[in-house]
């Protein structure tokens, strides 16, 4: 992530996440450990995986102690082995118990989709789709879950409502059809919006075709419909294919030939990937 987004965006959200275990105190830190002590403690993998989210990591503790200091063996991307010290932690023993759990469910999240995007993306290797997400994020945690697949080698889609124009079943319901929902949406976002269009028959593919859809999205279409679609827009639209799609699934898109593949799986259904903050050690003892 890079420094901007970094201290704009995901910074007031990881205070957020701090604030939330942290009410008045850590009662069971201070109970054990004095405010001057200062120790350090590794980041260790228990399983394999692609490691994301290293900055968003190091912030946390960073924001408990300006003194932290985070070596890392590892960059963000990087496929990581069980068992792996990936770096270690220096700071005042307080902040490093105190940002332990908050540090590491961002990390966890971020690697977790991070390794399945990257599994899923690799399916489309040397062809012309592009794997790409969907607004189905954990709430306030879409700039972190973004980020991973953007670092598992997927694409982001539109970040939110305000990014661009994506006309879905109720939009067509409430305009009066696809073509007046196109028309409509033609007319009142900035000419710097694509429109894509949500369709799910061949009629509806037909209708966005002759309205100028830019993006044509087939939504939980059978592949040899998906197939007459293409045949059907033929180069006159971007293509995408959305609608319960996970690693199985995906496998049966690749020869498709569209433009992309949205997936809400790589945010709401990624697992974590297994990391521990492990043998701390206090200075001076």
């Amino acid at each position: 992530m890079d420094p901007v987004s970094l201290r704009l965006q995901a910074e007031p959200l990881i205070l957020q996440a701090l604030r939330e275990d942290i009410t008045s105190e850590d009662v069971t830190t201070a109970s054990v450990i004095g405010p001057e002590a200062v120790g350090r403690v590794q980041l260790i993998a228990k399983q394999d995986g692609v490691i994301c989210g290293l900055d968003v990591f190091a912030r946390t503790f960073e924001l408990l102690d300006a003194t932290t200091t985070t070596e890392l063996s590892v960059s963000e991307g990087d496929d990581v082995r069980e068992g792996q010290v990936l770096g270690s932690v220096h700071a005042h023993v307080r902040a490093l118990l105190s940002g332990e759990r908050v540090a590491l469910n961002y990390l966890q999240r971020m690697s977790g989709i991070a390794t399945t995007t990257r599994s899923m993306a690799a399916l489309f290797a040397g062809t012309r789709t592009r794997l790409v997400d969907t607004r189905k994020t954990c709430p306030n945690m879409r700039v972190f879950e973004k980020e991973a697949v953007r670092v598992g080698g997927g694409g982001n889609h539109r970040y939110n409502l305000s990014d661009g124009v994506l006309l879905k079943d109720n939009h067509i319901d409430a305009a009066g059809g696809v073509r007046e929902a196109i028309e409509a949406a033609r007319r009142h976002a900035p000419f710097v919006r694509k429109v894509e269009v949500e369709v799910e028959t061949l009629d509806m593919v037909r209708e966005a075709v002759d309205a100028g859809a830019d993006i044509i999205m087939l939504d939980n279409m059978d592949h040899e419909l998906m197939r007459e679609a293409m045949g059907i827009i033929a180069g006159r639209a971007e293509v995408e294919v959305s609608g319960n799609v996970d690693a199985e699934k995906a496998a049966t898109l690749v020869d498709l030939g569209v433009d992309y593949v949205s997936s809400g799986a790589l945010t709401h259904s990624a697992p974590i990937l297994d990391l521990s903050l492990k043998h701390l050690t206090v200075e001076g003892r």
